[in-house]
């Protein structure tokens, strides 16, 4: 999955627009003609910043919406209904950095060798309980594929070396992400 500037863009702007629609502030125009790959039906996670500190992040592994709507849906989840944190103020509006990761389907792994760092993303489930971190979250901490694991099952509500269970389910998966300030930044 590659976008262009323009899609990335696009995306963005339907991100923000539909936090800003909550403020009463006006929402993206939908009756616009927006490109195909919008279309697509795959999952996405919104990420929401502030001074570079997590300020809400849910999205879908997968999804039966198209891509445009998805990111509607979770922009808002993210902004008001991350149970982590309490819901965004009007306040906070103009100081949130909106980060989008777009997902491919989740690969099944029996080999942890398998997990490449800034690359994968990482699923780990058992029995009822699963937990989800996303490529750049290894990265931006520097972890070794053991500490994705383990945080990854922490996330989960596991203890930290349940990976290592036969029972313990691990995938990965590939996103393509971007943000409002990688975008100002190829403008300049």
């Amino acid at each position: 999955m590659k976008f262009t500037d323009n899609e990335k863009k696009l995306l963005l702007q339907i991100a923000r627009k539909s936090i800003e629609e909550e403020f009463g502030r006006e929402g993206f125009n939908f009756n616009q003609e927006l490109p195909e790959s919008l279309n697509q039906k795959c999952g996405a996670f919104v990420t929401l910043s502030i001074n570079g500190e997590l300020r809400g992040c849910i999205g879908y592994i997968i999804s039966d919406k198209p891509l445009f709507e998805l990111i509607h849906i979770v922009a808002k989840k993210s902004a008001f209904e991350d149970p982590r944190f309490y819901p965004l103020t009007e306040e906070e509006l103009d100081s949130i950095e909106i980060e989008i990761s777009v997902l491919s389907p989740p690969k099944k792994i029996t080999n942890i060798e398998d997990i490449k760092i800034g690359e994968h993303g990482l699923i780990i489930q058992k029995g009822p309980f699963h937990g989800l971190l996303l490529p750049q979250v290894a990265a931006k901490y520097n972890w070794t594929v053991k500490e994705f694991l383990e945080h990854t099952c922490q996330k989960a509500g596991l203890s930290k070396n349940e990976w290592k269970d036969p029972e313990t389910i691990i995938e990965i998966f590939t996103a393509e992400v971007f943000s409002e300030s990688e975008l100002r930044r190829q403008e300049k």
